[in-house]
């Protein structure tokens, strides 16, 4: 697992390189069918990750955001597949606040076993996997251990998204009480709670399953959960539809998040 983390760490930083080198310039911006945008740094990094896993792990299957929808009748019959988003958070990459990642998870039997979620403008790449804990890497340091807070500090700190916030997600706050909100784009929020700056994360709005794998691994070898709104852990490749529920991510277990839910 060490040896398949670091090379796939290697391939995110390639990819970052390419998403760096686009950011720079004058970029055009795309709507996809769903409405949401899509640039060429979306496309150069997927085609650099398909590309360095197809070349690690020969035969083992490749489900990304940008590539071509694979049937139901096929992606049942997976037992193992990488899991891909070439660029969570191309909203702030067309708002070039720094705040978007490249992410990579290795799903076994539907659960998350390896993840790597790199930030290419803020330097910090986080990694788990199965058996090695969570990991945060800030430039050229050396990585450090990380683990999710526990207890919940008083008042809770919690992770919020800037560009999905909305009604049900101040009525969730307002029933939790004093509290501090941290915003942040993209599956940064998850690691927000991984490396223990926050206590949580609340998704009340649609996601993909390709947006939470990596980071969900990541969070889980802290020592967090990532939960639909009945407390079970979000599983992958269970269904016809990519769609995730909507969810909690946490460090303290002890704590019912559930009920302040709208």
């Amino acid at each position: 697992m060490k040896d398949l983390v670091n090379k796939v760490l290697d391939i995110c930083g390639v990819a970052g390189s390419r998403i760096l080198e686009i950011y720079d310039t004058e970029f055009e911006v795309e709507t996809k069918d769903d409405q949401s945008p899509l640039t060429q740094a979306d496309l150069a990094s997927h085609r650099v990750i398909v590309d360095g896993l197809r070349e690690l792990t020969p035969g083992t299957p490749i489900l990304s955001e940008e590539s071509r929808e694979i049937p139901w009748a096929e992606r049942s019959q997976w037992t193992e597949y990488w899991l891909v988003d070439p660029l969570d958070g191309t909203k702030e990459f067309v708002k070039r606040n720094g705040e978007f990642t490249v992410n990579v998870a290795l799903i076994r039997d539907g659960w998350p076993v390896l993840g790597v979620v790199l930030a290419p403008v803020l330097g910090d790449a986080y990694f788990a996997a199965e058996g090695l804990g969570a990991f945060r890497r800030s430039g050229d340091e050396d990585p450090e251990m990380i683990r999710c807070r526990f207890p919940a500090h008083s008042p809770v700190t919690v992770a919020g998204s800037r560009s999905h916030a909305g009604e049900r997600l101040q009525g969730f706050l307002s029933r939790i009480g004093t509290h501090e909100l941290v915003s942040m784009g993209s599956s940064l929020k998850f690691c927000l709670v991984a490396d223990g700056r926050a206590d949580l994360y609340v998704r009340l709005g649609p996601t993909s399953e390709w947006d939470t794998a990596a980071a969900q691994a990541v969070v889980e070898q802290a020592g967090g959960r990532v939960t639909n709104t009945a407390m079970q852990r979000l599983r992958y490749n269970a269904k016809e539809s990519l769609l995730n529920p909507e969810f909690l991510v946490f460090g303290d277990s002890e704590r019912n998040w559930a009920q302040y839910l709208p």
